[in-house]
């Protein structure tokens, strides 16, 4: 495009737009090379991250004193406890355990590795939603960014306004946060096709490369660096002062303390019970007077679920499970909602780079178009020299608790294993493409959130209601459409084929229809689009409510009713922030953070 006032010659104007492309869009070769390394850098990379404060719970005392206990240690748990550690003695309790040195956190290359771990110690904890959803919680020192795709996106000036936030303080934070882990992809060429089939498909303008969610077609950040390796929230504990700060991995809080303080009639926090993995339980106190507080940062399922097993929740839920009520709050757990996630699979006939979220689509409708690629569908990962083929078949897929041709209700644990044994069997040469999908804004549908038991290491049952609200649908359809018309695109053209024949003169195209929502569409399939949608919802991990601002907690984040207990996660969010949630969440850790610190609450 020429320069504004100025008018460029045709040739002028596709030659910059040529050089602009493929400034945005280069991809060095070390970024091929990442997995390549072997275990001299990832040996190093531990020791680097050594944290001689970070301990296992079964070395914790059963007595301690600390000015702030922070549960979670992860998206928001991280950054927060190593902000309070500048003045202040802090303890931060995580569940799960160290996240270096575990290729399927670290690696770009085993993304979806650790979704697919089941296993007791695997750094993601799976759940079936009561809608018939399988999805997953973090369990693992960094939380959610441990497991996520990678995007960084900032939250709009809009969502910062009416959280009623300071936005100097906010954008302070967040630059505080890019600082210490955000990277710019090197982006391949399926991802810039993706991005000039959506500015093709409408959604305009080109916004380049962005933090800002804005309407357009933008590159985001990333967290993965240049050699495909993660950096997570847990590296934020770098700038904790190591004699202020304890962390304790495995350790798992099963209940706040309450009490009453003379003069107040709200129960007041004074502590927490943790038990360690050889069953042995560890209290811990605040000390320091009326500042002390307990800080919940255990995320939409861990906050809720912990304030209602301490006995601050709806009365009835809590006598059911025999859990005395120590303050009837109604609205915890309420609100919780998942942005309904519905993907495409877009063979290729080419061979695909591995890719994660790196451009997005933010449309007008209230629909986020993103992409991966590559998908580790039969792709031969490296490891130390020896080549393999990947067993997980990439996110979205029954080994990660994805099997979108089936209706939720069908989706039973037989069902994932047969699929998968099914897919083994196809001809890699139906893997090679990549997803392309659509996320919507808010959502508008909301559910609930209900204790199962009194075990806090259980899962909770949780009820997202997937597009129950009509508008959800609505913005559904409009993303699949957009779906189509960059799939259709000339931008797009080299990475489909060219016709359905020419499609199944390479593969099985129905067996695979089985497995993978294809576009463009199977014959067979004459569904309506809204009646697609519910039927091929999937999570994208980011749920959020429970704990929300205003029924539950106050602007400054306090626990109504209570004193001394404050909740600084995702679960008091309303909507999901921008396009990918986890941004906000790192930065409202370091925001909150230095808002305790320095006393510059709403209401001191």
């Amino acid at each position: 495009m020429a320069a504004p006032g100025h008018r460029g010659s045709p040739v002028a104007v596709l030659t910059v737009a040529a050089i602009l492309l493929v400034s945005l869009c280069l991809r060095p070769a070390a970024a091929q090379q990442g997995e390549d390394k072997g275990g001299e850098e990832e040996t190093q990379r531990q020791q680097r991250y050594n944290f001689r404060f970070v301990r296992h719970a079964r070395d914790a005392p059963l007595v301690s004193h600390f000015n702030y206990i922070v549960v979670g240690g992860g998206t928001a748990g991280c950054p927060l406890a190593a902000t309070l550690s500048e003045h202040s003695r802090v303890l931060l309790l995580e569940r799960g355990g160290y996240p270096y040195g575990n290729r399927n956190v670290s690696s770009e290359y085993h993304f979806a590795d650790a979704l697919a771990d089941t296993s007791p110690r695997s750094p993601a904890q799976r759940f079936v939603s009561e809608d018939g959803v399988v999805n997953a919680r973090a369990r693992v020192l960094g939380g959610g960014s441990c497991l996520n795709a990678g995007f960084y996106t900032r939250a709009s000036g809009e969502y910062v306004r009416a959280a009623g936030w300071d936005a100097r303080l906010v954008n302070a934070s967040y630059r505080w946060v890019e600082k210490e882990l955000v990277s710019r992809p090197d982006v391949p060429k399926w991802q810039c096709a993706l991005r000039e089939g959506l500015l093709q498909a409408g959604v305009t303008p080109d916004n380049g490369y962005t933090f800002d969610h804005v309407p357009g077609t933008k590159i985001g950040g990333t967290i993965f660096d240049s050699t495909g390796r993660r950096h997570t929230a847990a590296d934020f504990l770098r700038a904790a002062n190591p004699r202020r700060l304890t962390v304790f991995l495995h350790a798992t809080v099963s209940q706040i303390l309450f009490r009453h303080r003379e003069g107040s009639a709200k129960p007041v926090a004074y502590g927490v019970v943790f038990t360690d993995p050889m069953g042995v339980q560890h209290r811990v106190y605040l000390r320091g007077g009326g500042k002390s507080e307990v800080i919940l940062a255990a995320g939409t399922l861990g906050s809720p679920q912990l304030l209602m097993l301490s006995g601050v929740g709806p009365r009835g839920q809590l006598e059911k499970h025999g859990i005395r009520a120590v303050m009837d709050h109604p609205m915890v757990g309420q609100g919780v909602a998942d942005n309904p996630m519905n993907s495409v699979f877009v063979p290729s006939p080419v061979p695909v780079t591995l890719s994660l979220v790196q451009i997005v689509g933010v449309t007008r409708f209230g629909s986020f178009i993103e992409g991966v690629s590559g998908s580790q569908f039969g792709i031969p990962l490296h490891a130390r020299g020896v080549r393999r083929r990947s067993h997980t078949f990439g996110m979205f897929s029954p080994m990660t608790g994805q099997l979108g041709t089936l209706p939720p209700s069908e989706r039973t644990p037989d069902a994932m294993r047969r699929a998968a044994d099914a897919m083994r069997g196809l001809d890699r040469r139906a893997f090679r493409g990549g997803f392309i999908l659509e996320k919507i804004l808010g959502p508008l549908s909301t559910g609930h959130i209900e204790l199962r038991s009194t075990d806090p290491r259980a899962n909770p049952a949780v009820t997202f209601n997937y597009f129950k609200d009509p508008k959800d649908v609505e913005r559904c359809v409009r993303g699949i459409e957009t779906i189509e018309r960059v799939v259709r695109s000339r931008a797009f053209s080299r990475f489909t084929y060219a016709n359905a024949t020419a499609m199944d003169a390479a593969f099985d195209r129905a067996k695979l229809a089985n497995f993978l929502n294809l576009l463009p569409r199977h014959p067979r399939d004459t569904r309506p689009l809204q009646q697609y949608c519910r039927d091929t919802v999937m999570t994208i991990w980011h749920y959020h409510g429970g704990c929300h601002v205003g029924p539950v907690v106050d602007q400054d984040y306090r626990v109504i009713g209570v004193e001394g207990l404050r909740v600084v996660d995702s679960s008091t969010f309303k909507y999901s922030p921008g396009t990918n949630p986890q941004a906000t969440v790192m930065m409202l850790g370091r925001y909150m953070g230095l808002k305790i610190q320095t006393g510059a609450l709403t209401g001191k």
